[in-house]
């Protein structure tokens, strides 16, 4: 390929996409574990789903289930160090995303779990990922969806 197209066609967990090439995400550092593979592209899972797909844009059997956490626990509080923010190149808070990754057992889906202690920080304008581990023990790592309160009670 003489020239850098708009569009190129990756393999994912969700089947075959078309990616824009200015969609993707690169993390300087990787994921915690994941430390060689630094480019990602945001999929959505479904039109009307919460969750989005993490997808490494070099390796189709590497994706992570992401979804925004405030509408589950809308008092989430990200800390990030000033070397984060230089990592991320945060000039103001409006070009930030956070997410967190989702865990759905097979065939449990009453047991969705976020994890609270290890989101993933993007700078949006930069394209730009950072998974900033938090220190506040407060956090879980498996919080349950069914620990949110509903505003009406589904006692059984």
């Amino acid at each position: 390929m003489a020239g850098r197209t708009k569009k190129f066609v990756i393999q994912t967990k969700l089947g075959e996409r078309e990616i824009a090439r200015d969609s993707v995400l690169y993390f300087p550092h990787g994921l915690i574990g994941l430390d060689d593979k630094r480019e990602y592209v945001l999929i959505p899972v479904r039109e009307s789903s919460p969750f989005l797909l993490l997808q490494c844009v070099t390796d189709p059997g590497l994706g992570l289930l992401v979804a925004d956490p405030f509408p589950f626990y809308p008092d989430y509080n990200v800390k990030l160090e000033q070397a984060e923010k230089k990592i991320l190149r945060v000039e103001n808070l409006r070009q930030i995303a956070v997410l967190v990754t989702v865990t759905i057992p097979r065939n449990k889906p009453e047991e969705t779990t976020l994890n609270l202690s290890g989101p993933i920080i993007l700078n949006t304008q930069a394209r730009i990922g950072l998974q900033a581990p938090q220190v506040d023990a407060k956090l879980p790592t498996h919080f349950r969806l069914v620990n949110i309160p509903r505003e009406e009670s589904d006692k059984d």
